[in-house]
């Protein structure tokens, strides 16, 4: 027998979700309310996934769950922003109990780990999509933007580029993929502790969503700069030197959700000392150029031929 709306909504993501003291109203009215402290910013992030465009058709719940969430907090991190509420918006083919079971798991276990509590949304019948609308908050005047490098800044990204899509490529072609390179596809880790440590050291920040060059892309348009980037320097794991002779999906492949952030070489000593305080590798990639437009140099120095920059949409 198919779960009714407000069935669905009270079993799988009303009961026993965490309660925070500042939500005055939750689920179950026309819209929440909740309270934003005197001195602080409310820093607001949306983004939706499709069945077969943002996740592999045969992505478990609980890895949908995940990320739905994670790619959200990946945004807020790049803010800076400290993560409290959020909403679900999700459009089901069918309501088969043991996968909202599982999809809500991996939701909230994640939501969990930040004291995050689930806020409002809605649920609709139809192909399977999930959006996500996550809310955070900044002191006053602190959230990160992408407008604010200059040239001569160092460009850095944390942890390690492309693994997420030499997972989704092995997907692809049917070929075995390790463990750790799948959890890097469905279960992103969003760097939120380190999107708050880079406050007052970053000088523009980006999360690594559609692929490292298009998302610097985003950060010169915005800041009206250029950049160079050494593609021998690009931070690669083990395993994806294993299964990659290249650096193109390390430049291009996108679902890394790591952050991609500029600094003044003032800030090198400090930038040092949280990747060490955060057992967080951060790589300087390359600097920040005063024409607008934007380079990448092979190993011998020469600007590389660039096609795609990363995930389009359209």
């Amino acid at each position: 027998m198919p779960v009714q709306e407000f069935q669905l909504i009270e079993h799988y993501f009303r009961n026993g979700q965490r309660q925070r003291e500042d939500v005055v109203v939750g689920i179950g009215d026309d819209g929440a309310v909740v309270r934003v402290p005197a001195g602080q910013e409310l820093v607001l992030v949306m983004d939706t996934l499709v069945s077969g465009v943002h996740f592999p058709i045969n992505t478990a719940a609980y890895d949908i769950g995940w990320k739905a969430l994670a790619v959200n907090l990946s945004d807020l991190a790049a803010m800076g922003a400290r993560p409290n509420w959020f909403t679900l918006a999700l459009t089901l083919p069918d309501t088969e109990t043991a996968w909202l079971e599982e999809f809500s798991r991996g939701l909230f276990d994640l939501a969990s780990q930040y004291a995050m509590q689930l806020i409002g949304g809605d649920t609709t019948s139809g192909p399977l999509s999930v959006t996500v609308q996550a809310h955070g908050l900044v002191d006053e005047g602190e959230a990160m933007l992408r407008s604010g490098a200059r040239p001569g800044d160092r460009i850095y990204v944390s942890g390690t580029l492309g693994d997420a899509a030499v997972a989704l490529a092995g997907l692809q072609s049917e070929a075995s993929v390790t463990t750790a390179l799948r959890e890097r596809l469905d279960r992103p880790r969003p760097r939120l502790e380190l999107g708050q440590a880079l406050i007052d050291v970053a000088s523009a920040c980006i999360d690594v969503s559609d692929g490292l060059l298009a998302d610097l892309v985003h950060i010169l348009e915005s800041s009206g700069v250029g950049a160079s980037v050494d593609s021998t320097k690009l931070p690669l794991s083990d395993a994806y030197r294993e299964h990659e002779s290249d650096v193109n999906l390390a430049l291009s492949g996108g679902d890394d959700y790591e952050l991609l952030f500029t600094a003044d070489p003032d800030q090198s000593s400090r930038v040092e000392a949280i990747a060490t305080q955060l057992k967080t590798p951060l790589t300087c990639i390359g600097e920040i150029t005063r024409d607008t437009t934007m380079q990448c140099l092979d190993a011998q120095g020469t600007p590389m031929a660039l096609g795609r920059l990363g995930f389009e949409h359209f």
